[in-house]
C-alpha cells in the first residue's frame, strides 16, 4: 500500500491540531497551583457549556427564536428537567426526554 505524502501530512496536521489544545493546558496547569477561587470558578464551566448547548437547541430554530407555544422540545424538556433534578439518574432523564418528546410529537 502506498502512502501519499499530502494525505500523510493532512492526517499528521489533524492529529497535531487535536493533540496540542488538549495536552498543552494539562501540562501547564499541572505545574502550577491554582488558587481556591480559580478552582471554584472552573467548577462552573461544564454546567455553563451544557446550559448554552441545551438553550440553543430549545429556543433557537433556523437562527431565530422559536415561539414558545409551538415549541415541542421545550415542552418535553420540562418533565425531563424535573426527573433530572429529582432522581439524578442519567438513564431516567434520557428515557423521560425521549418518551415525552415522542408522545408530544405523536399527539401534536
Amino acid at each position: 500500500m502506498e502512502i501519499r505524502l499530502d494525505i500523510f501530512l493532512i492526517i499528521f496536521g489533524a492529529a497535531l491540531v487535536t493533540f496540542i489544545p488538549r495536552v498543552l493546558p494539562m501540562m501547564l496547569l499541572s505545574r502550577i497551583s491554582i488558587p481556591e477561587w480559580g478552582m471554584r470558578w472552573l467548577s462552573y464551566v461544564p454546567i455553563a457549556i451544557m446550559s448554552a448547548l441545551v438553550a440553543q437547541e430549545l429556543f433557537i430554530e433556523e437562527g431565530k427564536f422559536t415561539s414558545l407555544s409551538s415549541n415541542v422540545e421545550l415542552i418535553a424538556a420540562l418533565p425531563t428537567f424535573w426527573v433530572a433534578i429529582k432522581t439524578r439518574s442519567l438513564l431516567g432523564t434520557v428515557l423521560t426526554g425521549v418518551l415525552s418528546l415522542m408522545l408530544l410529537r405523536l399527539l401534536m
